[in-house]
């Protein structure tokens, strides 16, 4: 699997990647439909599976795409929203949802590209059984992802969450806990450094890849595809959405072909979502 250094690597290489804020074409609907399509994307595997798109399919699509690598989770959406870039490809709705709710600003979802399972990771056990009593776990504090983890956890039977919780539980949600768990909540970037200095940690699919883990194979405990509401999405503001260029690059990211792609690089690790 790719790391961060290779898959920004192979997007320089083909000249696509720079800073956010540097020219973008004008965005939106009134956009000329030869412009560049100038899309914000995490590492792994958002860039990576851009990078095929642009390499293998884009040109004959007709489609010229330039693609920004960010490592965090805010720039993606403040950049659409300020006009620096086009798109963004790195989130999923509850997450989005709740973004636009708390910064004010007007990301839409265009459509779904994949899912990225949630994995809970530990240098010191190799199930969750093994968890002592007072084990620390840390978990991602953004408010969508982190409900999401305690989830996780609670069907795992490892805590009980207050009824009707949802997608936006914290952690003064929970009302059992009979290891006595503790939870360290980290920025979600951080989470696969934390390892040696927590029991377990629960990591985003993305920075999974990116830190070199195989959700498959170095997970103790792994969320499942089977009706899950966070497949991450190709977005732009609201009001863009039908931009002939974005509705290109989303027929392309939801084809055969780029599903194929996704399936045999990943192994389970991202599966299609569309």
């Amino acid at each position: 699997m790719a790391t961060a250094a290779v898959a920004a690597a192979a997007v320089v290489a083909g000249g696509v990647a720079w800073g956010v804020g540097g020219p973008a074409s004008s965005g939106g609907s009134a956009a000329a439909a030869d412009a560049p399509l100038t899309v914000v994307a995490s590492p792994v595997p958002h860039a990576q599976i851009l990078e095929y798109v642009r390499k293998n399919l884009a040109a004959k699509a007709g489609l010229k795409l330039r693609i920004e690598v960010v490592d965090d989770y805010v720039t993606p959406d403040t950049a659409v929203e300020d006009g620096s870039a086009d798109a963004n490809y790195f989130q999923h709705v509850p997450y989005m949802d709740d973004f636009d709710k708390t910064h004010g600003t007007h990301i839409v979802s265009v459509g779904p590209v994949h899912l990225e399972p949630l994995g809970l990771y530990s240098h010191k056990v190799k199930k969750t059984a093994q968890l002592g009593a007072g084990a620390t776990i840390a978990v991602p504090d953004d408010a969508t992802d982190e409900g999401r983890a305690l989830k996780l956890l609670a069907d795992d039977g490892l805590i009980t969450l207050k009824s009707g919780a949802g997608t936006g539980a914290t952690v003064q949600d929970i009302t059992g806990n009979p290891k006595r768990l503790q939870f360290k909540e980290l920025d979600a970037a951080q989470l696969p450094r934390s390892l040696d200095d927590v029991d377990a940690a629960i990591i985003n699919g993305n920075y999974a890849l990116d830190a070199g883990l195989d959700p498959d194979r170095d997970s103790i405990l792994l969320e499942s595809a089977k009706g899950n509401p966070y497949a991450n999405v190709l977005s732009v503001k609201d009001g863009h959405q039908n931009d002939p260029r974005v509705r290109k690059l989303l027929k392309l990211l939801q084809s055969e072909q780029v599903q194929e792609y996704i399936r045999r690089t990943f192994k389970g690790a991202v599966v299609p979502a569309a």
